[in-house]
């Protein structure tokens, strides 16, 4: 019956946010520790879950990123809520926050032609917002400067993958996709200025809800993508 849930979208859909409510309303209310150990861990693993069942080729090499991205996901919320004050914790959080996006990076990744001269525009706003980024924070990343730069441009990267899946699969996934990776950009940017240079109005709500939706979003377009070419072979 509970098996179900994950193979029916709508359902899933009411699951998850219902689930990521709950992890915020911890967030807002209740001690990290233990509370949020138990709450935060859920957001994640029923979206493995949810791929998990509709993925249909669970050994491709690509699928197999999205797996690893989730786990990379999951260990680095985990190890951010038990962080305090620790240098090294704060490090390995980069660090897995950074490999979940290689790993969603690959996947992206197609080889299709695409147009040069339509990611020029995308690409040099994408690099704006991560020199503005590094520059706004500079001052207070100290010895993260360099593992804080590769953690923006590996979002770079990431969002650039996004955007080219445009000439390669359908539109409902790409739409989702893309949606996902942006919320995702905004959260991690909302998380590193409160990491690193104080808390402002809502944060904790907002980043915790873009992160969570991004993360959903991604899965839910990567469920539901199909090549162009199948698409078309389909409809027609």
């Amino acid at each position: 019956m509970i098996l179900r849930v994950f193979f029916n979208h709508k359902q899933f859909a009411l699951l998850y946010f219902i689930v990521l409510s709950i992890d915020i309303f911890v967030k807002l209310f209740c001690s990290q520790f233990p509370y949020r150990f138990m709450s935060k861990p859920w957001v994640t693993l029923v979206l493995l879950c949810y791929f998990y069942c509709h993925v249909i080729n669970k050994s491709d090499k690509k699928n197999k990123m999205v797996f690893w991205a989730l786990v990379s996901f999951l260990l680095g919320d985990l190890i951010i809520i038990l962080k305090g004050d620790s240098l090294v914790l704060l490090g390995l959080t980069i660090l897995f926050f950074t490999a979940a996006k290689l790993f969603l990076s690959f996947k992206f990744s197609h080889s299709k032609d695409f147009s040069v001269s339509s990611l020029i525009p995308f690409t040099s706003v994408l690099f704006i917002y991560t020199v503005f980024m590094t520059w706004f924070l500079y001052d207070h990343l100290n010895d993260f400067f360099v593992p804080a730069l590769l953690s923006f441009f590996t979002s770079l990267l990431m969002l650039q993958f996004a955007f080219l899946r445009q000439v390669a699969f359908n539109k409902k996934s790409f739409k989702f996709v893309f949606l996902g990776v942006l919320a995702y950009a905004v959260s991690e940017g909302m998380q590193a200025i409160q990491l690193f240079k104080g808390m402002f109005p809502m944060q904790e709500f907002l980043s915790t809800l873009f992160y969570g939706s991004g993360l959903y979003a991604i899965v839910f377009g990567l469920i539901n993508e199909k090549e162009i070419e199948l698409a078309q072979i389909q409809d027609s």
